[in-house]
């Protein structure tokens, strides 16, 4: 009786990584990924855990600092100039945002008309934005001069003032005067951003809700508003972040006066860290606007996401 012998079925050759990369979307995905994280990592993720460790030390500059563990932030706790900027920064970035919002949708509202000339204004609108902020500065600075402000001449040939205002010589009105700069350079962003929201409404949902009677205000209220929730919590995110970490617009004004009136977190963390020579100090400052920053994110993202507004209800 023969026997019938079987060859053994020949094994495909083991593909190469990077063929078995190349047929995985997750690692091509993540190789795509690796420059962009390369790139945090350098110039990111070691700036920030290098500010963290000089906070705990009493580094100046040009001599390299021993640990001393949270003495910097107890020094901090008890700065009435640390809590002074930390007023000032909630205080400029709350009404600077709600400023920016509530203008720049009003904008984004009229530029979404069938205006004459629309594309000429969308584009004119933009020009405080991409202006580079130190020339914005200056030019505030000349409009806010004690002697020569144009604002101070006009009201005074209208015989609404009889002297020059002061704006950044006292600490109120410097105050309010750099926080109107900042809006006026953030206004474009919110507008411009909200525009492109307010174009992806479908038309077919107004139509239809004028001819069951809604008024304009209605319609706004129930279809536009809770459509552009998405939007507004990603530009809000990141006008609260610009606000927040402001520093070119106040440094050029005021440098933070008068009588430190004007300081936020983030000038008065160079002023002490790079000018002031006290690298441990500055750090500890700009270590401690983290948590203000995750707040405010957290506030504006989330707060805005998945409410019973947002479907037209109430909360």
């Amino acid at each position: 009786m023969s026997t019938i012998t079987t060859r053994p079925t020949r094994r495909p050759p083991r593909a190469s990584f990077f063929e078995r990369l190349s047929q995985s979307r997750n690692g091509l995905g993540l190789l795509f990924m690796l420059p962009a994280a390369v790139f945090l990592l350098c110039f990111l993720t070691y700036p920030l855990g290098l500010g963290v460790w000089l906070g705990f030390t009493d580094t100046k500059i040009g001599r390299p600092g021993v640990f001393i563990g949270l003495e910097n932030y107890a020094y901090l706790m008890h700065d009435r100039v640390f809590w002074m900027s930390v007023f000032n920064t909630i205080f400029y970035t709350t009404l600077a945002s709600i400023l920016k919002f509530g203008l720049g949708l009003w904008l984004a509202v009229i530029l979404n008309e069938n205006l004459p000339c629309k594309s000429f204004f969308r584009a004119i609108i933009l020009l405080p934005w991409v202006v580079p902020t130190v020339l914005s500065a200056l030019a505030f600075w000349w409009i806010y001069d004690a002697q020569f402000s144009v604002i101070s001449y006009v009201l005074m040939k209208w015989g609404w003032i009889s002297a020059p205002i002061n704006f950044l010589g006292d600490p109120w009105n410097a105050r309010l005067s750099v926080m109107a700069a900042n809006v006026w350079r953030g206004i474009p962003f919110v507008a411009i951003s909200l525009l492109a929201g307010l174009q992806t409404v479908p038309a077919s949902l107004h139509e239809a809700a004028a001819l069951d009677g809604a008024t304009s205000w209605q319609r706004f209220r129930r279809i536009t508003l809770p459509l552009l929730t998405p939007i507004i919590a990603v530009v809000m995110t990141f006008s609260v972040l610009f606000t927040f970490t402001d520093f070119q617009l106040i440094y050029v004004l005021t440098k933070g006066g008068p009588v430190n009136a004007t300081h936020l977190m983030a000038t008065l963390s160079f002023q002490r860290g790079i000018p002031g020579g006290d690298l441990g100090e500055g750090a500890a400052i700009a270590v401690a606007m983290v948590p203000f920053l995750l707040a405010a994110i957290l506030f504006s993202f989330f707060g805005l996401q998945r409410r019973k507004w947002q479907q037209g209800g109430s909360d």
